[in-house]
């Protein structure tokens, strides 16, 4: 394998000579030079692959790279496609929001939570707000309430520089 790459030698790169020679099959042909196992692998239409670099002699093998290859990045496509990713959105409310905004964005988190992502709630205070934070409390505590039967709270802050957060992940219905 080249540094930066974790692809292997293929044919015409490899260099040293000489090498281990494996056959296409798995059986171990022996210590050949380089040129003599490049020709054997033409003679098959196959390629010559450095499966063990750091190996005194390097070890090769015959193989259809291409097809291993594909078949590689075919199975990282397919691992790629199973993962399921947890999107997390954000609802952020003022100390002294009024309750038709608080009931508006109240709706907002439960429809998110209706969708099976997880929610941020953010209570963001500004100037002397600060001095308050029981009305945050007040704020998070409403919303666990309302939200008791579609989630649970996964995690509860208390007040961080100028905010309070809160997250709730929906409940896995059976």
């Amino acid at each position: 394998m080249r540094p930066g790459s974790n692809e292997p030698r293929v044919n015409d790169r490899i260099r040293k000579s000489p090498v281990r020679l494996i056959d296409a099959d798995g059986t171990q042909v022996g210590i050949v030079q380089l040129t003599q196992a490049k020709d054997k692998a033409r003679e098959r239409g196959l390629d010559l692959v450095e499966v063990g670099e750091k190996a005194d002699p390097p070890v090769v093998k015959i193989m259809d790279w291409g097809k291993v290859k594909f078949d590689r990045d075919k199975k990282a496509r397919e691992s790629r496609k199973k993962t399921v990713v947890i999107e997390v959105k954000e609802v952020k409310f003022r100390p002294t929001i009024g309750d038709n905004d608080f009931n508006i964005k109240l709706n907002r988190a439960i429809k998110f939570l209706n969708q099976g992502k997880k929610v941020k709630i953010t209570v963001f205070f500004r100037y002397r707000q600060l001095r308050r934070p029981e009305l945050g409390f007040q704020i998070l505590d409403k919303i666990t309430e309302a939200t008791t039967e579609l989630a649970n709270v996964d995690m509860r802050s208390r007040l961080e520089g100028r905010q309070m957060t809160m997250i709730l992940s929906p409940l896995q219905h059976q």
